[in-house]
Protein backbone atom coordinates (compact mmCIF):
# COMPACT_ATOMS: atom_id res chain seq x y z
CA UNK A 1 0.00 0.00 0.00
CA UNK A 2 1.27 3.08 -0.73
CA UNK A 3 0.73 6.90 -0.06
CA UNK A 4 -2.25 7.32 -2.42
CA UNK A 5 -3.63 4.14 -1.10
CA UNK A 6 -3.94 5.81 2.69
CA UNK A 7 -4.94 9.25 1.46
CA UNK A 8 -7.56 7.52 -0.02
CA UNK A 9 -8.74 4.94 2.87
CA UNK A 10 -8.00 8.78 5.35
CA UNK A 11 -10.63 10.64 2.92
CA UNK A 12 -11.63 13.95 3.59
CA UNK A 13 -9.16 13.89 6.48
CA UNK A 14 -6.42 13.34 4.92
CA UNK A 15 -4.74 16.95 4.67
CA UNK A 16 -5.38 17.71 7.74
CA UNK A 17 -3.74 14.28 8.96
CA UNK A 18 -0.91 14.17 7.08
CA UNK A 19 0.28 18.08 7.17
CA UNK A 20 -0.57 18.56 10.70
CA UNK A 21 2.08 20.23 12.90
CA UNK A 22 1.90 20.01 16.46
CA UNK A 23 1.88 22.16 19.30
CA UNK A 24 4.92 20.03 20.76
CA UNK A 25 7.71 19.69 18.29
CA UNK A 26 9.09 16.73 17.13
CA UNK A 27 12.52 17.58 17.85
CA UNK A 28 11.98 16.98 21.90
CA UNK A 29 10.94 13.61 21.15
CA UNK A 30 12.79 10.14 21.16
CA UNK A 31 11.81 9.07 18.02
CA UNK A 32 11.34 5.35 17.00
CA UNK A 33 13.96 4.20 14.17
CA UNK A 34 16.23 1.39 13.32
CA UNK A 35 18.39 2.02 15.97
CA UNK A 36 16.25 2.87 19.29
CA UNK A 37 17.58 0.33 21.58
CA UNK A 38 21.08 1.70 20.94
CA UNK A 39 19.83 5.79 20.99
CA UNK A 40 17.31 5.21 24.14
CA UNK A 41 17.95 1.93 25.96
CA UNK A 42 21.67 1.22 25.98
CA UNK A 43 22.20 3.80 28.75
CA UNK A 44 19.63 2.81 30.96
CA UNK A 45 19.19 0.12 33.65
CA UNK A 46 17.96 -2.34 31.82
CA UNK A 47 20.26 -5.83 31.60
CA UNK A 48 22.07 -7.25 28.56
CA UNK A 49 19.45 -9.92 28.34
CA UNK A 50 16.51 -7.31 28.03
CA UNK A 51 18.25 -5.13 25.26
CA UNK A 52 18.64 -8.80 23.15
CA UNK A 53 15.03 -9.03 23.50
CA UNK A 54 13.61 -5.87 22.69
CA UNK A 55 16.27 -6.60 20.00
CA UNK A 56 14.66 -9.36 19.08
CA UNK A 57 11.15 -7.55 19.25
CA UNK A 58 12.21 -4.78 17.42
CA UNK A 59 13.71 -7.14 14.62
CA UNK A 60 10.67 -9.25 14.13
CA UNK A 61 7.56 -9.11 11.45
CA UNK A 62 7.64 -6.96 8.61
CA UNK A 63 8.27 -3.89 10.83
CA UNK A 64 11.55 -5.61 11.24
CA UNK A 65 14.27 -2.81 11.73
CA UNK A 66 12.38 -0.31 11.34
CA UNK A 67 11.62 0.84 15.46
CA UNK A 68 7.97 0.10 15.09
CA UNK A 69 6.01 -2.67 16.19
CA UNK A 70 2.25 -4.29 15.57
CA UNK A 71 1.80 -6.94 17.96
CA UNK A 72 -1.34 -9.05 18.05
CA UNK A 73 -3.25 -9.35 21.43
CA UNK A 74 -5.38 -11.99 22.14
CA UNK A 75 -6.68 -11.68 26.02
CA UNK A 76 -10.00 -10.71 24.74
CA UNK A 77 -11.16 -14.19 25.81
CA UNK A 78 -10.58 -13.15 29.49
CA UNK A 79 -11.49 -9.70 29.52
CA UNK A 80 -14.48 -9.60 27.46
CA UNK A 81 -15.48 -13.37 27.64
CA UNK A 82 -14.51 -16.17 24.71
CA UNK A 83 -17.94 -16.02 23.65
CA UNK A 84 -18.08 -12.23 22.62
CA UNK A 85 -14.43 -12.44 21.33
CA UNK A 86 -14.57 -15.67 19.48
CA UNK A 87 -17.79 -15.92 18.26
CA UNK A 88 -17.65 -13.96 15.17
CA UNK A 89 -14.61 -16.48 14.08
CA UNK A 90 -14.78 -19.88 15.91
CA UNK A 91 -10.95 -20.85 14.78
CA UNK A 92 -9.88 -18.74 17.33
CA UNK A 93 -11.03 -20.68 20.22
CA UNK A 94 -7.40 -22.53 19.11
CA UNK A 95 -4.42 -21.32 20.10
CA UNK A 96 -2.65 -22.24 17.12
CA UNK A 97 -4.85 -19.98 15.12
CA UNK A 98 -3.68 -16.95 17.30
CA UNK A 99 0.01 -18.37 16.88
CA UNK A 100 -0.36 -18.30 12.92
CA UNK A 101 -2.82 -14.91 12.59
CA UNK A 102 0.72 -13.01 14.16
CA UNK A 103 2.83 -15.11 12.07
CA UNK A 104 1.36 -15.05 8.95
CA UNK A 105 0.43 -11.32 9.62
CA UNK A 106 3.92 -10.43 9.97
CA UNK A 107 3.81 -9.02 13.58
CA UNK A 108 6.94 -7.88 15.97
CA UNK A 109 4.90 -10.27 18.66
CA UNK A 110 1.48 -12.01 19.50
CA UNK A 111 0.77 -10.83 23.34
CA UNK A 112 -1.90 -13.72 24.96
CA UNK A 113 -3.00 -15.70 28.36
CA UNK A 114 -0.96 -17.72 29.75
CA UNK A 115 -3.77 -20.99 28.45
CA UNK A 116 -2.78 -19.68 25.13
CA UNK A 117 0.43 -19.12 25.38
CA UNK A 118 1.19 -22.52 26.77
CA UNK A 119 -0.85 -24.67 24.73
CA UNK A 120 1.41 -23.64 22.10
CA UNK A 121 4.67 -22.74 23.18
CA UNK A 122 7.29 -25.52 21.80
CA UNK A 123 5.54 -24.92 18.61
CA UNK A 124 5.84 -21.00 18.36
CA UNK A 125 8.09 -19.43 21.06
CA UNK A 126 11.21 -19.88 18.46
CA UNK A 127 9.12 -18.76 15.76
CA UNK A 128 7.47 -15.33 16.97
CA UNK A 129 8.37 -13.45 19.96
CA UNK A 130 5.35 -14.36 22.68
CA UNK A 131 4.43 -11.49 25.62
CA UNK A 132 2.55 -13.01 28.47
CA UNK A 133 -0.37 -11.24 29.75
CA UNK A 134 -0.51 -12.06 33.12
CA UNK A 135 -3.25 -10.16 34.29
CA UNK A 136 -7.06 -9.83 33.89
CA UNK A 137 -10.35 -8.47 34.86
CA UNK A 138 -11.96 -12.44 34.63
CA UNK A 139 -15.64 -10.63 33.78
CA UNK A 140 -17.37 -13.41 35.50
CA UNK A 141 -18.41 -12.08 38.70
CA UNK A 142 -21.48 -10.20 39.03
CA UNK A 143 -21.32 -7.57 39.72
CA UNK A 144 -17.91 -6.56 37.48
CA UNK A 145 -15.57 -4.67 39.10
CA UNK A 146 -12.49 -2.42 37.96
CA UNK A 147 -10.14 -5.55 38.65
CA UNK A 148 -7.10 -6.91 37.64
CA UNK A 149 -5.91 -10.09 39.15
CA UNK A 150 -3.25 -11.79 38.66
CA UNK A 151 -3.60 -15.13 36.60
CA UNK A 152 -0.11 -15.90 36.08
CA UNK A 153 3.80 -15.21 37.69
CA UNK A 154 6.72 -13.77 35.42
CA UNK A 155 8.82 -17.27 36.08
CA UNK A 156 5.64 -19.08 34.01
CA UNK A 157 6.63 -16.76 31.06
CA UNK A 158 9.85 -17.11 31.09
CA UNK A 159 10.08 -20.46 31.31
CA UNK A 160 7.83 -20.61 28.14
CA UNK A 161 10.34 -18.56 26.30
CA UNK A 162 8.68 -15.42 26.33
CA UNK A 163 10.41 -12.22 25.19
CA UNK A 164 8.29 -9.97 27.69
CA UNK A 165 5.19 -9.27 29.86
CA UNK A 166 2.13 -7.32 29.92
CA UNK A 167 -0.19 -6.22 32.24
CA UNK A 168 -3.03 -3.64 32.79
CA UNK A 169 -3.30 -1.14 35.82
CA UNK A 170 -7.23 0.40 35.92
CA UNK A 171 -5.62 3.77 36.97
CA UNK A 172 -8.25 5.61 38.60
CA UNK A 173 -10.32 2.52 39.80
CA UNK A 174 -11.01 1.41 43.77
CA UNK A 175 -8.68 -0.88 43.44
CA UNK A 176 -5.72 0.71 41.38
CA UNK A 177 -3.27 1.13 44.38
CA UNK A 178 -3.25 -2.48 44.95
CA UNK A 179 -2.55 -3.09 40.91
CA UNK A 180 0.28 -0.38 41.22
CA UNK A 181 1.93 -2.03 43.27
CA UNK A 182 1.48 -5.34 42.65
CA UNK A 183 3.01 -4.60 38.82
CA UNK A 184 5.62 -3.12 39.70
CA UNK A 185 7.12 -5.77 41.44
CA UNK A 186 6.24 -8.20 38.48
CA UNK A 187 7.91 -5.77 36.28
CA UNK A 188 11.13 -5.71 38.28
CA UNK A 189 11.41 -9.29 37.66
CA UNK A 190 10.91 -9.32 34.62
CA UNK A 191 13.53 -7.15 34.10
CA UNK A 192 15.80 -9.23 36.81
CA UNK A 193 14.91 -12.12 34.32
CA UNK A 194 15.49 -10.75 31.11
CA UNK A 195 12.31 -9.75 29.95
CA UNK A 196 10.70 -6.61 28.73
CA UNK A 197 7.82 -4.92 30.24
CA UNK A 198 3.86 -3.66 28.21
CA UNK A 199 1.94 -2.09 29.94
CA UNK A 200 -1.99 -1.67 29.40
CA UNK A 201 -2.60 1.41 30.44
CA UNK A 202 -6.38 2.25 31.11
CA UNK A 203 -8.18 4.49 33.43
CA UNK A 204 -11.10 3.35 35.08
CA UNK A 205 -13.57 4.83 37.27
CA UNK A 206 -17.35 5.35 36.37
CA UNK A 207 -17.14 9.41 37.40
CA UNK A 208 -15.06 9.52 34.07
CA UNK A 209 -17.70 9.36 32.30
CA UNK A 210 -20.16 12.14 32.11
CA UNK A 211 -23.68 13.00 30.16
CA UNK A 212 -21.36 15.12 27.86
CA UNK A 213 -18.28 12.96 27.37
CA UNK A 214 -15.98 10.09 28.50
CA UNK A 215 -13.32 11.38 29.53
CA UNK A 216 -11.51 7.20 29.47
CA UNK A 217 -10.24 9.13 26.17
CA UNK A 218 -9.45 12.18 27.94
CA UNK A 219 -5.36 13.24 26.50
CA UNK A 220 -4.72 14.50 30.16
CA UNK A 221 -5.85 11.68 32.04
CA UNK A 222 -5.13 8.75 29.34
CA UNK A 223 -1.01 10.75 29.87
CA UNK A 224 -0.81 10.79 33.26
CA UNK A 225 -1.96 7.27 33.31
CA UNK A 226 1.01 6.55 30.84
CA UNK A 227 2.92 8.87 33.32
CA UNK A 228 2.47 6.69 35.84
CA UNK A 229 3.34 3.49 33.56
CA UNK A 230 6.58 4.48 33.11
CA UNK A 231 7.18 5.14 36.56
CA UNK A 232 6.36 1.70 37.63
CA UNK A 233 9.20 0.08 35.14
CA UNK A 234 6.92 -0.16 31.48
CA UNK A 235 9.53 -0.17 28.47
CA UNK A 236 6.28 0.26 26.20
CA UNK A 237 2.74 1.88 27.38
CA UNK A 238 -0.38 0.51 25.61
CA UNK A 239 -3.34 3.13 25.66
CA UNK A 240 -6.31 4.16 23.92
CA UNK A 241 -5.89 6.46 21.41
CA UNK A 242 -7.60 10.22 22.84
CA UNK A 243 -10.37 11.76 21.26
CA UNK A 244 -10.89 14.62 23.87
CA UNK A 245 -9.23 16.83 26.42
CA UNK A 246 -9.73 18.67 29.46
CA UNK A 247 -10.89 15.27 32.18
CA UNK A 248 -9.17 17.15 35.19
CA UNK A 249 -11.04 20.40 34.26
CA UNK A 250 -14.38 19.03 33.69
CA UNK A 251 -14.19 16.60 36.49
CA UNK A 252 -12.81 19.42 39.02
CA UNK A 253 -10.14 16.88 40.67
CA UNK A 254 -6.32 16.34 40.54
CA UNK A 255 -3.97 18.72 39.26
CA UNK A 256 -3.32 20.10 35.58
CA UNK A 257 -2.27 23.59 33.95
CA UNK A 258 -3.74 25.77 31.37
CA UNK A 259 -0.76 25.28 29.27
CA UNK A 260 -1.48 21.72 28.67
CA UNK A 261 -4.66 23.02 26.84
CA UNK A 262 -3.16 25.64 25.01
CA UNK A 263 0.47 25.34 24.20
CA UNK A 264 0.63 21.53 24.83
CA UNK A 265 -2.09 20.05 23.04
CA UNK A 266 -4.92 21.44 20.57
CA UNK A 267 -8.57 19.17 19.16
CA UNK A 268 -6.42 17.91 16.49
CA UNK A 269 -5.94 14.20 17.05
CA UNK A 270 -2.22 14.11 16.68
CA UNK A 271 -1.61 16.84 19.30
CA UNK A 272 -3.69 14.91 21.42
CA UNK A 273 -1.73 11.62 21.12
CA UNK A 274 1.44 13.62 21.20
CA UNK A 275 0.57 14.73 24.44
CA UNK A 276 0.40 11.11 25.46
CA UNK A 277 3.49 10.00 23.78
CA UNK A 278 5.38 13.47 25.47
CA UNK A 279 4.09 11.19 29.19
CA UNK A 280 6.01 8.28 27.80
CA UNK A 281 9.69 10.47 29.21
CA UNK A 282 9.21 12.06 25.57
CA UNK A 283 8.71 8.44 23.33
CA UNK A 284 11.88 7.02 25.46
CA UNK A 285 8.90 4.78 26.17
CA UNK A 286 7.28 3.67 23.38
CA UNK A 287 3.65 4.35 22.49
CA UNK A 288 1.57 1.97 20.98
CA UNK A 289 -2.38 2.75 21.17
CA UNK A 290 -5.07 0.25 20.70
CA UNK A 291 -6.57 -1.20 17.57
CA UNK A 292 -10.23 -0.67 19.22
CA UNK A 293 -13.32 -3.55 18.76
CA UNK A 294 -14.18 -4.38 15.50
CA UNK A 295 -17.51 -2.79 13.85
CA UNK A 296 -17.29 -5.08 10.72
CA UNK A 297 -17.50 -2.24 7.50
CA UNK A 298 -14.96 0.50 8.01
CA UNK A 299 -12.74 -1.33 10.51
CA UNK A 300 -9.64 -1.42 7.29
CA UNK A 301 -10.47 2.69 7.44
CA UNK A 302 -10.19 3.51 11.15
CA UNK A 303 -7.16 1.02 11.74
CA UNK A 304 -5.32 3.35 9.26
CA UNK A 305 -6.52 6.23 10.19
CA UNK A 306 -5.23 5.06 13.81
CA UNK A 307 -2.08 3.82 12.87
CA UNK A 308 -1.42 7.29 10.94
CA UNK A 309 -2.43 9.61 14.44
CA UNK A 310 -0.05 7.54 16.09
CA UNK A 311 3.22 7.50 13.70
CA UNK A 312 2.75 10.87 13.04
CA UNK A 313 2.37 11.94 16.53
CA UNK A 314 5.38 9.64 17.70
CA UNK A 315 3.84 6.43 18.39
CA UNK A 316 5.76 3.62 18.30
CA UNK A 317 2.88 0.95 16.83
CA UNK A 318 -0.25 -0.48 16.79
CA UNK A 319 -1.43 -3.47 18.92
CA UNK A 320 -4.58 -4.48 17.52
CA UNK A 321 -6.55 -7.84 17.69
CA UNK A 322 -10.61 -7.96 17.63
CA UNK A 323 -10.42 -6.11 14.16
CA UNK A 324 -7.75 -8.94 12.83
CA UNK A 325 -9.35 -11.67 14.90
CA UNK A 326 -12.68 -11.32 14.03
CA UNK A 327 -12.76 -12.15 10.62
CA UNK A 328 -11.25 -14.85 8.07
CA UNK A 329 -8.07 -15.68 8.45
CA UNK A 330 -6.87 -13.65 4.94
CA UNK A 331 -9.09 -10.84 5.74
CA UNK A 332 -7.28 -10.35 8.86
CA UNK A 333 -3.52 -10.55 7.48
CA UNK A 334 -4.59 -8.08 4.93
CA UNK A 335 -6.04 -5.86 8.00
CA UNK A 336 -2.79 -6.56 9.89
CA UNK A 337 -0.60 -5.63 6.89
CA UNK A 338 -2.17 -2.71 5.95
CA UNK A 339 -1.59 -1.41 9.60
CA UNK A 340 2.29 -2.55 8.79
CA UNK A 341 2.30 -0.24 5.63
CA UNK A 342 1.54 2.69 7.03
CA UNK A 343 4.49 2.40 9.71
CA UNK A 344 6.53 1.36 6.42
CA UNK A 345 5.41 4.34 4.11
CA UNK A 346 8.34 6.96 4.50
CA UNK A 347 5.45 9.90 3.18
CA UNK A 348 4.01 9.24 6.10
CA UNK A 349 6.43 11.04 8.61
CA UNK A 350 6.42 11.66 11.95
CA UNK A 351 4.68 15.27 12.68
Amino acid sequence: MNISDIEKYLGNDARSLLDHKPKISKERLYVPSHDFVDRVWVNSDRTPNVLRNMGLLFNSGRLAGTGYVSILPVDQGIEHSAGASFAPNPDYFDPQAVCELGLQGGCNAVASTLGVMGAVARKYAHKIPFVLKFNHNEFLSYPNTHDQILFASVKQAFDMGCIGVGATVYFGSAESKRQIQEISHAFQIAHEMGMLTILWCYIRNNAFKTKEKDYHFSADLTGQGNHLGVTIGADIIKQKQPTNNGGYEALKFGKTHPDVYSKLSSDHPIDLTRYQVANCYMGRCGLINSGGESKGVGDLEEAIRTAVINKRAGGMGLISGRKAFQRPLKDGIALLNAIQDVYLCKEVTVA
